[in-house]
């Protein structure tokens, strides 16, 4: 899949599209629990690994069982390489909750699962003074990989996607309780400043992750920060708003439940803004899951 570029920046692009997805059975490499009923898995795909860029998703199956038998959507949390730099495998992270992530935390090295992608039109490089990233729960597992990106130069795509370094990257993560705080010491190792909020005030700030956006925007000295969040879908909202009065640019990462990941099935349609002023359904697995945050309808 072609990465996007300032050169094909409409989410309506081919590049976009499901056509350069490789299809491939993988075996896991690691398998390993980050939180309370969260968990790590690394799977060995170098089609994917070097094509794969912060924001876009893969959709993954067991392989040799029908049930699920359709896939779930992961977005990316990291690409590891090996010695030599070219990447080999990639990470995503997940909730055992579901009939496919139940089964799937049981699985050790050494076995299989079906994974197609790269997919999605993923986070667009763009310059800023301050990246501000905001997740809520399993929402933070498309941040890591862009803070990495953003702040130190980590390569992803293939050929490597162009990006301007950005001065500093906060990330504001709100959790339920403490024991469901994943990935902390993953964003710290890549300097990237955490702040924590939780609901019971087990872990950092006491409230909503909203509150801590509101003072790292009241705090950053920055002309032109930029803000990215993905979560709960009131999270996103009360994010959107917030970056609306201030007058601060604004993407989000829909988690729109999605059966295909293709395109085909039309069953994780958004309501988009369109530059007439009305709206129409957007595909989220094609035309997102990022898009402009001041055009979604909520």
């Amino acid at each position: 899949m072609t990465a996007p570029t300032p050169e094909t920046p409409s989410p309506l692009h081919a590049a976009y599209y499901a056509d350069g997805a490789a299809f491939v059975r993988a075996p896991v490499l690691e398998n390993v629990p980050t939180a309370r009923d969260t968990f790590r898995m690394r799977v060995e795909a170098p089609e994917i690994a070097r094509q794969i860029t912060p924001g876009q998703f893969v959709m993954v199956r067991i392989a040799g069982l029908v049930d699920p038998l359709l896939g779930r959507a992961f977005a990316l949390y990291d690409v590891v390489a090996n010695d030599d730099g070219n990447a080999t495998a990639f990470d995503f992270v997940y909730l055992k909750k579901g009939n496919l992530t139940t089964p799937l935390s049981a699985l050790s090295a050494g076995q299989e699962v079906e994974v197609w992608g790269p997919l999605g039109n993923g986070f667009h490089p763009r310059p800023t003074d301050h990246l501000i990233m905001v997740a809520g729960g399993i929402g933070y597992t498309p941040m890591l990989a862009l803070g990495k990106e953003s702040l130190s130069g980590a390569k992803y795509g293939a050929p490597p996607r162009p990006v301007e370094r950005v001065p500093a990257v906060t990330m504001c993560y709100g959790v339920r309780t403490a024991d469901l705080l994943s990935g902390a010491q993953d964003f710290r190792g890549a300097g990237i400043d955490l702040r924590v909020a939780s609901d019971d005030g087990s872990i950092g700030h006491h409230g909503l992750v909203t509150d801590v956006l509101e003072s790292v925007l009241d705090e950053s000295p920055a002309a032109s920060p930029r803000v990215v969040c993905c979560g709960p879908e009131p999270m996103m909202q009360a994010v959107a708003e917030i970056c609306g009065r201030r007058g601060v640019a604004c993407e989000v990462s829909l988690e729109t439940p999605m059966a295909c990941g293709l395109g085909v099935c039309f069953s994780c349609v958004a309501k988009v803004r369109q530059e007439d002023g009305e709206w129409d359904y957007k595909r989220t697995c094609v035309e997102g899951p990022v898009f402009d945050a001041e055009k979604i309808v909520w």
